[in-house]
């Protein structure tokens, strides 16, 4: 479907004059990239949604709610993405606006998983990679007896939630900065997470490898399918020289549709292995703006660090080869944990 729309929806995307708007600051070798066409992700999130709606089990809950997490972050993103074109400069939302919106969708997420946690269909214990003994519940135990402190005795899972999906999200739009790399890296990522909902929801597997068996769980394996078929679409058009973006509708999409996957399969402390590049990217700007503000000093030459190895002398390619390969590394370890317990 992505090879197929693809062309339409680029050539739409030129009629409306939908150009991506390049940051002055970063390495000048950009600059030739502006005006390539954006807002790409709408075929992604077109290409994931439809084959699900068409081929999943829509009595499912958790497609429902995966689906959820994909089109309301693409939501924010789009807005994002909408407003920088109206005001044509690289400005959307403000910081401040776009976290607001993430936190209340990704708590929105939250709060359906701990009504589905009150039916028996979904566990707020904390699957921890290595020890499949140790399980600590997120939620608070003694709060739960009385009506009015109820939320309150969720209020850890549903913090430890937010902060998953948020962070996800914003991992993966801060990678989305080179041709190819970060939809390469989510191609990566969303086999590993077919692997994992496939083998969760398998009553064999699940028992061979000792981990928790959710039943439900193996209908998202047709979800996360349609994001690895959706990718490899649109890395078709958007492999370096990249004739269209995927902008915040589509990093911010994934990033969320990524992170609600591995917090349905409780695999969380997972994810961090799972995305491996998408946390250092993060990780790099984090340190990078703290070291500023605190040091008036900087660690990199640029974040986020892809922009580093470039002004390191690195060609674009080169850098996004090395982070396919170290994103293929992280996610095999992450697969390995399956059996090392």
């Amino acid at each position: 479907m992505a090879l197929i729309v693809g062309p339409y929806v680029i050539r739409k995307l030129r009629d409306f004059q939908i150009g991506q708007y390049i940051r002055e600051d970063g390495p000048q070798a950009h600059q030739k990239k502006a005006g390539t066409p954006t807002m790409g992700g709408l075929l992604i999130v077109i290409a994931v949604v439809v084959p699900t709606l068409l081929w999943a089990d829509l009595s499912n809950r958790f497609v429902w709610i995966a689906l959820l997490g994909l089109v309301s972050f693409g939501g924010v993103g789009f807005a994002d993405d909408y407003l920088k074109i109206v005001n044509r400069r690289n400005l959307g939302l403000t910081a401040r606006s776009k976290l607001a919106f993430q936190f209340f969708f990704a708590f929105a997420i939250g709060l359906i998983l701990v009504l589905m946690q009150a039916n028996g269909e979904y566990s707020t214990h904390l699957v921890v990679p290595f020890f499949k003994k140790f399980q600590p519940d997120l939620v608070i135990g003694f709060l739960l007896a009385n009506h009015t402190t109820w939320l309150l005795g969720f209020l850890p899972f549903l913090i430890f939630v937010s902060f998953v999906l948020v962070g996800s999200s914003n991992a993966v739009n801060l990678t989305d900065g080179l041709d190819g790399l970060a939809i390469g890296c989510t191609i990566i990522s969303t086999v590993a997470l077919t692997v994992l909902t496939y083998v969760s929801g398998h009553a064999v597997f699940a028992d061979y490898l000792e981990i928790n068996r959710i039943p439900q769980v193996a209908e998202l394996t047709i979800f996360c399918g349609a994001m690895v078929g959706a990718s490899i679409g649109f890395l078709w058009y958007n492999a370096h020289p990249a004739e269209v973006f995927m902008g915040d509708v589509g990093s911010l999409a994934l990033g969320g549709a990524i992170g609600t996957v591995a917090v349905i399969i409780k695999q969380e402390l997972l994810l961090p292995f799972i995305g491996g590049v998408f946390v250092i990217e993060a990780l790099s700007v984090i340190l990078q703006v703290g070291s500023y503000k605190l040091r008036q000093k900087r660690i990199f030459k640029m974040a986020p660090i892809h922009h580093h190895f470039e002004l390191m002398g690195w060609s674009e390619s080169k850098v996004i080869v090395r982070f396919w390969i170290a994103s293929l590394i992280f996610a095999l370890f992450a697969l390995t944990t399956l059996k090392l317990r």
